[in-house]
């Protein structure tokens, strides 16, 4: 797509509905619900289904079989479509007659991106086990939080967790990087165990749609991290609104699209696209291990690739990237999708201006809502980049004023709560905070300010929540709270959000110590950097004698933000 004007309202101008001015079609007036432009699906009814084989019966039904499913950015290494459903049945089969997996078992994948990582998802699922997710760089501290939540008793991971997992009395099979079962045979005989074939099939579990399938770990709209309890129904959702939706935006066959994973599979945004829903339609994978900018340019190229989803400082990085590159490079690539957090209008006038032939595009969608949400929507005569799309099908939506609860009609801001098939069973443990975010009749708080325009386009504003995107990761400001006052020289803290153009937002410590102490910036940045995953260190210290709090003891982020700014600006 060649590129437009770029629509970036600085406040919505929709005229509020009157008898003179009706609300259009997708918006009720008596109900507040905006509904989606977009014709529904109908779902699997069967009660009695899992998402493994759901999956499966759209993988029968590909044009090509013999097509590759994933393939290995470094090595070239490939598996087919054919192959692909056998080695999910074989390596089921090997997990629950050498490791004893059964039904209900709550078991980890603590990996980076791989080829064995959707094998293994796809395997324990359809067993009918609970898989939960954990991103490879986390902390020890991290790490025994959720498998103590989730009650995990077996891991699959690399070669750097497996020490922290064992631990933890964990049971661990490291999983190698090698897809050389030769080298796997000698260098790691209890994963070739495993994943070798031969193994008899094993009787299918009676699943429920509504039994759980996953355990991803979400900030929430407010808190600690807590466990999304993701059912198969959930899943099946995913598959069959988000990226089946995404898939036919265009006029050719999902079949013919070239994915290019760099995005965590560990995460919701890659786990729903990469590990199970773009199979459905047949299109090609190519896994990377981690992003690189200069590696994706060079992938792109020899994979043909025509779709990257990415998140805001990927996509930074990319148009970098591509600035001093030639543009033959890029000529497959048809599609840059972005989530997770906002693109700044910066972002999006240097990725048009660079690469015009590119459609860029935005979605929205939550670990409680299973990915799905909307997804940006662009046409010949309608190009809203700076919007996150329209709603997903079978997806609906209000926009509630949060002083008054009134439901606001469209150019009003608000919000936002959505409703449909990819809405969370609960959090995990914790159905105070459940009860919270699902409310009556599965309406999902999200925390986001936001307002659709005068054509059903959704635009996020602002958040209520106040949760830490740095880099397209959730940060809870809570958890790093928790680590800091463990210090034996910090008296009390807190932690709020500074806006980076590299990195979308930072954690930024606000840090009482004890009198006559010599503790330092960079001894609390030290100190917490120590105990979390790299992506959620500190990454600026604030020494204040008091936390601002309200009388009910609630940090004051609002003031935070003040005394941030007011420190900035005395250094100017």
């Amino acid at each position: 797509m060649a590129a437009t004007h770029l629509h970036i309202p600085p406040n919505p101008k929709t005229p509020t509905p009157s008898p003179q001015n009706p609300p259009p079609p997708w918006f009720s007036l008596d109900t507040g619900i905006y509904t989606s432009k977009h014709p529904s699906v109908n779902l699997p009814v069967d009660p009695n289904l899992d998402a493994v084989s759901a999956l499966l019966s759209r993988i029968h039904s590909i044009d090509d079989p013999t097509s590759a499913a994933f393939v290995d950015s470094s090595t070239g290494f490939s598996i087919s479509y054919t192959e692909l459903q056998i080695m999910v049945k074989s390596i089921a089969a090997g997990i629950h007659h050498d490791l004893g997996v059964r039904q209900g078992d709550v078991v980890s994948l603590v990996l980076p991106n791989s080829l064995y990582f959707p094998l293994l998802f796809l395997s324990l699922v359809s067993l009918g086990a609970v898989v939960t997710t954990m991103n490879p760089s986390s902390s020890l501290g991290e790490i025994k939080k959720q498998v103590s939540e989730c009650n995990v008793a077996l891991a699959f991971t690399s070669l750097e967790s497996v020490d922290k997992l064992a631990s933890l009395g964990v049971a661990v099979i490291r999983v190698p990087e090698s897809f050389d079962l030769d080298s796997v045979r000698f260098e790691n005989p209890k994963f070739y165990s495993i994943v070798k074939g031969g193994f008899m099939s094993v009787p299918r579990p009676l699943v429920k749609q509504d039994d759980v399938a996953a355990i991803m770990y979400s900030s929430g709209t407010t808190g600690a991290s807590k466990g999304v309890l993701l059912t198969h129904r959930n899943l099946i959702a995913s598959m069959e609104l988000f990226v089946r939706f995404e898939a036919s935006q265009y006029e050719y066959p999902g079949s013919s699209n070239v994915y290019l994973a760099a995005l965590p599979l560990c995460h919701i945004y890659g786990l729903s696209l990469f590990v199970m829903g773009l199979l459905s339609v047949g299109s090609t994978i190519v896994v990377m291990r981690r992003f690189d900018a200069s590696d994706v340019v060079d992938v792109i190229e020899r994979f043909k690739i025509t779709h990257f989803p990415v998140v805001p400082p990927m996509l930074m990085a990319l148009t970098k990237k591509a600035k001093g590159v030639c543009g033959e490079a890029f000529r497959s690539l048809k599609q840059v999708s972005s989530g997770a957090a906002p693109l700044s209008r910066k972002f999006i006038e240097d990725f048009i201006g660079t690469l015009p032939h590119v459609d860029l595009i935005q979605g929205y969608g939550m670990t409680e809502s299973t990915a799905v949400g909307t997804r940006g929507f662009n046409t010949q005569g309608l190009r809203k980049y700076s919007s996150v799309g329209l709603l997903a099908p079978n997806m609906q939506a209000r926009v509630v004023d949060w002083s008054s609860g009134s439901f606001l009609p469209p150019g009003n801001r608000g919000e936002l709560w959505i409703q449909g098939p990819g809405v969370m069973k609960g959090y995990l443990n914790n159905p105070e905070a459940t009860q919270m975010t699902i409310i009556e009749k599965g309406w999902l708080r999200t925390g986001d300010i936001a307002y659709f325009d005068e054509d059903g386009y959704l635009f996020i504003v602002d958040r209520i929540k106040e949760i830490i995107k740095y880099k397209g990761f959730q940060i809870a400001p809570a958890d790093l709270e928790a680590v800091l006052v463990s210090h034996p020289l910090i008296i009390d803290a807190a932690v709020t959000a500074a806006p980076s153009e590299e990195c979308g937002e930072i954690p930024v410590a606000f840090v009482v110590r004890r009198q006559e102490t010599t503790l330092s910036e960079q001894d609390v940045i030290s100190y917490v950097a120590a105990q979390v995953a790299p992506y959620r260190k500190v990454r600026k210290v604030v020494m204040v004698s008091s936390i601002p709090k309200s009388p009910t003891g609630k940090i004051l982020r609002r003031e935070l933000k003040r005394i941030l700014t007011k420190c900035v600006s005395s250094r100017l």
